[in-house]
């Protein structure tokens, strides 16, 4: 029965033997300790659960193991160890690891045998499997050999035949590993899944040179996989509106008119727009408070107070640090945290407490030009307001022709939380406090 290293979890591809407890030509009983483990994750000890002799030791101290293979053999009797090869002697745990070979992506093995075979595979407990030797194995896959889950669901996903497909592991069982040799042969007839397809089958459809390769850093990694599931999982529906905003407008040059003077001459502070949007959207959650909610899972949870989160565009990515509380902050003190936040957001230094949670997010891409765009909610927030460039329009006032600044706003509803009449509500509650800023003073 051959021993194969086990996998302690989904995305464990390898472990490294630290220790053997029984050498070859030792009995071995169920239950006894064979060998330790140690993963990226965690270290175990990893139990024999057949009787018989351990005739065959294959990896040594310090080998890091791809999941799967073979790592020793127990033969039945106390003399079946005298008719195996020579066995590889446990090395001293002080001793050098080898190189360490490249890892597979892999999973747990099928627990019965491919048909036609002369043996089968028998899964006896989460972390070990034993295999019942076949008479002829054969050079491809015959016999015992297994296929794992992950590359059955790829070769079924991508439409590839696992007749065709030459097994590495042991005793020619097939990885995921092997398929990508094959699927880049294959992609015109592989239907293509909305999450993409593979590294080395995109890259196939391009000229070799005609590319540069990024490797994706954890920022980069954590915005794909939050906003994937986000659009994914999220039942989006977005709501847009033309806004006013000369009063706005007005209210920020007379305040900034009206700052203090430092020592320098200089202004105490200065008001972005963003500021006076930032307090507005924080008072219309508290006009609207059935909107002023997260999804949780199995509840929603009604937020007392409006902790506005300002999208911060950094290289290769972006932060939403959290104005907390901003309903009860002054104009002023809403600008001069948002630029500290700011800037500490673009070092990359901010603290999790500092972007974690919130209500809503305020994401302002006017500066660039951009007239409107929808933004994708960031869990688990049920709202996220896009706001756009200020522009000059003709409208009609009292039956004359004038013009007037307005600005386009998108608002992105989840819609298990706020229904669309409620983010009709939300986002009118909005409008009314840019085009009278005085109301979201008080």
């Amino acid at each position: 029965m051959d021993v194969l290293m086990p996998q302690l979890g989904e995305t464990v591809a390898e472990g490294k033997i630290t220790q053997w407890f029984k050498a070859p030509g030792e009995a071995v009983s169920p239950g006894d300790n064979l060998f330790e483990i140690e993963t990226d994750k965690t270290s175990m000890e990893v139990p024999a659960t057949a009787a018989g002799v351990l005739s065959e030791i294959r990896a040594r101290v310090g080998e890091v193991v791809p999941v799967g293979t073979v790592v020793a053999v127990i033969a039945e009797g106390a003399g079946a160890g005298a008719a195996r090869p020579a066995s590889v002697s446990p090395a001293p745990r002080s001793s050098a690891p080898p190189p360490r070979p490249a890892p597979v992506a892999t999973a747990p093995a099928a627990s019965a045998a491919a048909p036609g075979g002369g043996g089968a595979t028998v899964a006896l407990d989460p972390y070990f499997e034993v295999r019942t030797p076949a008479r002829n194995y054969g050079p491809a896959r015959r016999g015992a050999v297994t296929v794992t889950p992950l590359a059955r669901r790829l070769a079924v996903e991508g439409g590839l035949d696992l007749a065709t497909v030459q097994g590495s592991g042991p005793r020619g069982r097939i990885h995921a590993r092997d398929l990508r040799v094959v699927a880049p042969a294959r992609a015109p007839h592989v239907p293509q899944a909305a999450r993409g397809g593979a590294a080395d089958r995109v890259k196939a459809l391009y000229e070799a040179g005609a590319y540069e390769e990024l490797p994706l850093d954890n920022m980069r990694t954590t915005i794909a996989a939050r906003l994937a599931e986000a659009k994914q999982t999220i039942p989006h529906f977005y709501l847009t509106a033309d806004i006013g905003i000369d009063a706005l407008l007005e209210a920020r040059e007379a305040a900034n008119a009206a700052a203090p003077k430092g020592r320098d001459g200089a202004p105490a502070f200065k008001l972005s727009v963003n500021d006076l949007l930032i307090k507005a959207w924080a008072a219309a959650l508290q006009r609207v408070p059935a909107a002023n909610a997260a999804w949780a899972g199995d509840r929603i949870l009604r937020l007392r107070h409006s902790d506005i989160g300002v999208a911060v565009a950094v290289d290769g990515g972006l932060y939403t640090p959290i104005v907390r509380k901003a309903e009860t902050k002054s104009l002023s003190a809403i600008s001069a945290e948002v630029k500290e936040l700011a800037e500490r957001a673009r070092a990359r230094r901010l603290k999790p407490q500092e972007y974690q949670g919130g209500s809503s997010v305020v994401s302002n891409l006017g500066m660039y030009g951009i007239r409107e765009f929808a933004a994708i909610i960031n869990p688990p927030h049920a709202t996220v307001l896009a706001v756009g460039a200020v522009r000059r329009q003709p409208m009609e006032e009292d039956g004359t022709l004038v013009f007037a600044g307005v600005m386009t706003v998108t608002l992105s509803c989840d819609h298990r939380v706020v229904d669309g009449a409620l983010g009709a509500q939300l986002l009118a509650a909005f409008r009314a406090l840019v085009e009278n800023p005085v109301t979201a003073l008080a």
